[in-house]
């Protein structure tokens, strides 16, 4: 395995003689991971034009489809089928790919391009930046920014805002933005892109925030929000898992809390946690502590139990944390004795 930290003086020496090249995604794709995948999809079909190019990734959610090439993406693959080069694009382990795992595994050449800090490493070649905004900044970063498409700029702009929460989140650096800005010089309609893959929601998606707003518990002191969707709520609501995206984030601004989390019940006694914080909590610590990850105020993982023992396990590892900040506050400022 090598650890690459400047990609784009090889990227060409990377696609040099390969013939068949294939990119994945993780598993219920997000803003970022749709972004970074097509972005980086639709410069390899413009510029490279002799490999052969696919994307594999599950089903787009709708809000993604005004992107170029969303109607090309494969949500299905030939497991015995063997390419030159997969890359993994916004994926913290391979498992996180989904069906496509087993093309990663085939591959003659791996690579992955990601940004979360819990990412261990595991392509042929790594380019890995926790530091950075996002996925689609970092594929930005390996492209010929004079060659990057209108299209291509679309997907990287949709990215990058999503997963900076349109630029507001403390990932969104001086240089993030002036990557937005030459994506924009390209001609795209930025306010566009965040209003109808961001801002806009169904009515369905409306409804089920408004279940989870409402069934939501301060804890901890009120340090801590949290909301459970089960299955039979979704079955209610006729709500697919992509109806989810953004609850938590919404969680997160209540006022007064550190940490929001988010769980949403895929099967009996199994649920998915979504988990927020401000700042003082890692959350991908605590997820990586169950076999998750994530980014430090970003991070999920699944875990099996009732809703009650993941909140109470999740809220120990919380508390930890908290314990340990409010020490370290009072160590630093000593009261003095009168």
């Amino acid at each position: 395995m090598e650890l690459m930290n400047n990609m784009k003086l090889v990227l060409g020496d990377i696609l040099k003689g390969k013939r068949r090249a294939a990119l994945g995604g993780h598993v219920r794709p997000d803003g970022d991971c749709v972004g970074s995948c097509l972005g980086l999809y639709m410069y390899l079909k413009e510029q490279y034009p002799e490999i052969e190019t696919d994307v594999y990734l599950e089903n787009v959610p709708e809000a993604f489809r005004m992107i170029s090439c969303t109607d090309e993406v494969k949500t299905q693959a030939v497991e015995d089928d063997v390419y030159d080069l997969f890359i993994c694009l916004d994926c913290g382990d391979s498992g996180r790919l989904g069906f496509a795992e087993k093309l990663f595994e085939n591959a003659k050449k791996t690579v992955c391009i990601d940004h979360h800090v819990s990412n261990g490493a595991f392509a042929d070649w790594n380019y890995i930046e926790p530091d950075a905004s996002s996925t689609s900044e970092l594929v930005y970063k390996l492209l010929d920014r004079e060659k990057i498409s209108r299209r291509t700029a679309e997907a990287l702009y949709m990215g990058i805002a999503h997963d900076t929460g349109v630029f507001q989140y403390s990932c969104t650096s001086p240089e993030t933005m002036e990557i937005a800005a030459d994506l924009m010089r390209k001609g795209i309609d930025g306010s566009e892109i965040i209003d109808k893959t961001y801002y806009e929601k169904t009515y369905v998606q409306n409804q089920i925030l408004g279940r989870a707003l409402l069934e939501s518990m301060l804890i901890l002191d009120k340090r801590c929000i949290v909301s459970v969707v089960r299955q039979k709520e979704m079955e209610f609501f006729q709500a697919v898992p992509a109806d989810l995206e953004g609850i938590v984030s919404q969680l997160r601004q209540t006022k007064g809390v550190e940490v929001a989390m988010f769980l949403h019940e895929t099967a009996p006694q199994q649920f998915k946690v979504s988990l927020r914080s401000k700042g003082k909590v890692d959350v991908s610590r605590i997820a990586g502590y169950f076999g998750g990850g994530g980014h430090v105020r970003a991070a999920g993982v699944t875990m099996k139990g009732s809703s009650y023992d993941v909140i109470n396990n999740i809220t120990g590892q919380i508390v930890l944390q908290l314990d340990k900040e409010e020490a370290d506050a009072e160590a630093s400022c000593p009261q003095v004795k009168a």
